[in-house]
């Protein structure tokens, strides 16, 4: 017996492309970062929550302040969340990361963060 749908093939246009595979630290971060940050910081592109989005950051950080990696200016934002304010966000990031995030989980969230191009 030969069943058909009567209906229109789904549309494809609107499905995310597949994304590069994360390595495991970059997958530790990823999860960090949805626990810490995810409240405030939105990870689609032109979609704020308390703070700027981060969908790009990976790129934008590259270029922000010249004479700085991404690395470094990930790092800076995170440590002193006042040092480099996006235009149209207030600084109500709290200033405790560096002693509330461990090394291992800092270093792991810019990893995915630098995933974010």
């Amino acid at each position: 017996m030969l069943l058909a749908a009567c209906s229109t093939p789904p549309d494809t246009s609107q499905v995310a492309e597949p994304t590069a595979e994360l390595s495991a630290q970059e997958e530790q971060g990823k999860r960090a970062f949805s626990q810490y940050c995810g409240a405030c910081h939105s990870i689609v592109g032109d979609t704020s929550i308390v703070g700027p989005s981060m969908a790009g950051i990976a790129t934008r950080a590259e270029t922000r302040i010249e004479g700085m990696s991404a690395h470094d200016y990930l790092i800076e934002s995170i440590l002193d969340p006042g040092a480099y304010l996006v235009p149209g966000f207030d600084n109500l990031m709290p200033s405790t990361w560096g002693t509330t995030l461990t090394g291992e989980q800092m270093d792991a969230i810019i990893a995915f963060m630098l995933t974010l191009k």
